[in-house]
């Protein structure tokens, strides 16, 4: 097995967003030799400021760095400074979150969903490109004197209509599916949540399932659905791609036809890691909502489920944070000792009444 890729990592001078980025470098396995932090990351050369860059461009030849990872989003013009000043490739947030999905996708519809996303993120650096690495002159390509740049935009375009055709037929058959469920009336319950906020132990657990888990950021890409029992009834439970701060509109619209199943369903369990600081978790449930209401999830269907109470351990402490987030009534589970989960299939299996599941 390879050794992880050897990365100069710069971000934020902020506890939550410096242990976030620190999570992304390892879960696109790569691994920061060296960090550096800067309030602000829209200098308009670099993104980091030029004195901050030549400490990092320093710091890349001490350590044999292969790569500088800015957690931020840098435009190709930024991009190209930084990497003929250091020497080797810089990749932005966006870029790093893209290379962590192609490493996690699985099924043809995850894979089609980056490969969209991924279009997104090049369409708008396409002529820039072109104009940095060609000098500002733009070559001709072939009897037409076409473009080489609008030859490759017009190919990106091409892809991303191919690539929403097929995505497009996989929404219809999930339409069909959900139509299905509506005849013989099996409820739904969704799991959603940050990612690594622990969807997918939970969905093992209720489900006796032996999916993958792992601290990594983004183990689940793709929907998966299972039979459960809740209160005598069956029931189906969805497990979903994790949400993450700052993550752009184009990547949570690529998303956009798994996640919406989280608008089909009769439950929403938003899961919030509740062993995390005050201000970790504040931050996290703000984003989760905010894709939420993205997506126009009914917030009358979603209910706050605290994780990894074995890790809190107190019911104080629990209560305190539900009055912080203006949670009333909150479960708290933990799904590694087991402790509140028949609270929460009491509260799902409550809740599935109300909404006539």
């Amino acid at each position: 097995m390879a050794s992880p890729v050897k990365v100069v990592l710069v971000t934020y001078p902020d506890g939550f967003a410096l242990e976030e980025a620190k999570s992304l470098v390892d879960s696109a396995d790569r691994t920061s030799v060296a960090v550096f932090t800067q309030k602000y990351l829209n200098h308009a050369q670099y993104g980091l400021g030029a004195g901050k860059a030549e400490e990092v461009k320093a710091a890349v030849e001490e350590s044999g760095a292969k790569q500088v990872i800015v957690d931020e989003h840098l435009t190709s013009k930024q991009i190209y400074n930084l990497e003929k000043l250091t020497g080797v490739q810089v990749i932005d947030r966006e870029r790093l979150i893209l290379d962590i999905f192609y490493s996690r996708a699985t099924t043809t519809e995850a894979k089609l969903q980056i490969e969209l996303a991924e279009i997104k993120y090049e369409m708008p650096r396409v002529r820039e490109n072109a104009k940095l690495t060609s000098g500002g002159e733009r070559a001709g390509k072939g009897g037409m004197g076409e473009r080489a740049v609008d030859v490759k935009f017009r190919d990106l375009k091409r892809r991303m209509s191919f690539v929403q055709e097929k995505l497009e037929e996989a929404r219809k058959k999930r339409d069909l599916y959900h139509q299905q469920r509506l005849k013989t009336r099996m409820p739904v319950v969704s799991l959603v949540g940050y990612t690594s906020s622990g969807k997918t132990t939970l969905f093992n657990l209720l489900a006796g399932e032996e999916k993958q888990t792992s601290s990594s950021l983004f183990t689940t890409l793709s929907t998966t659905t299972r039979a459960i029992d809740v209160s005598g009834k069956s029931a189906l439970l969805t497990d979903t791609v994790g949400f993450i701060s700052r993550l752009p509109t184009y990547m949570v619209d690529a998303f956009k036809s798994t996640l919406e199943e989280s608008l089909a369903a009769d439950v929403v369990l938003l899961l919030i890691d509740a062993s995390e600081d005050l201000r970790g978790i504040r931050i996290k449930y703000n984003a989760c909502w905010q894709v939420l209401d993205e997506l126009q999830v009914d917030r009358s269907k979603v209910a706050v489920v605290f994780t990894k109470y074995d890790r809190l351990g107190s019911d104080d402490l629990v209560a305190r944070l539900g009055a912080d987030l203006g949670v009333s009534e909150p479960v708290a589970i933990s799904s590694t000792s087991g402790y509140g989960v028949h609270k929460l299939k009491t509260m799902m299996g409550q809740r599935l009444k109300q909404a006539g599941g």
